[in-house]
C-alpha cells in the first residue's frame, strides 16, 4: 500500500497528515489488490479540499469534497471511496453469479428478429361541412 499526501495552499501539518492516512489506509480491507492512493488537501478561498485517487488492480476510483472544516471534508472523501467500492464490487459479484456475461450482451443473444411490420391501407373517411360559429358580441362600457 502506496499513500501519497499533497498539501496545496496551505501549511504541511503532520496531525491532517495521520488522520487521512489512517482514515484511506482502512479502505485496503475492501480491496482484494494493494492499492495506491493519491491524496490533495487544498484551500480553495474558504472552502477546505479534499481530493483522493485510488487504484488497484484495475479499479481506479475518485472522489472530491469540499467544506468549511478539513477532517469533514477527509471523512466525506473516504465515504464516497467506500460506497463507489461497494458498489463496483456488488456489480463484479452480480456479473460473476450470472456467467460472467454483461446485460447488454445477454440481451442482445436472446433477441430475435423481429417480423416485418405490415402495410394497411388508410381508410377514406368523409370530411364534415364547417359549421359557422356566431360572431361574438361586444359590450362596451359606458366611460364616467
Amino acid at each position: 500500500m502506496n499513500i501519497s499526501i499533497t498539501f496545496r495552499h496551505m501549511a504541511t501539518s503532520d496531525a491532517i497528515k495521520v488522520y487521512a492516512s489512517d482514515k484511506v489506509s482502512k479502505l485496503q480491507r475492501f480491496l482484494r489488490q494493494p492499492m495506491t492512493a493519491k491524496v490533495t488537501l487544498s484551500i480553495d478561498r474558504l472552502k477546505h479540499v479534499a481530493e483522493t485517487r485510488i487504484s488497484s488492480g484495475g479499479a481506479h476510483l475518485e472522489a472530491k469534497e469540499s467544506s468549511a472544516d478539513m477532517y469533514g471534508s477527509i471523512d466525506r472523501v473516504i465515504e464516497k471511496l467506500e460506497r463507489q467500492i461497494r458498489g463496483q464490487k456488488g456489480a463484479a459479484e452480480s456479473k460473476k453469479k450470472r456467467g460472467r456475461d454483461s446485460i447488454k450482451s445477454s440481451v442482445v443473444a436472446s433477441a430475435a428478429p423481429l417480423p416485418e411490420p405490415t402495410r394497411t391501407t388508410k381508410k377514406k373517411v368523409a370530411k364534415k361541412a364547417p359549421t359557422k360559429k356566431a360572431a361574438p358580441t361586444r359590450t362596451t362600457k359606458a366611460r364616467s
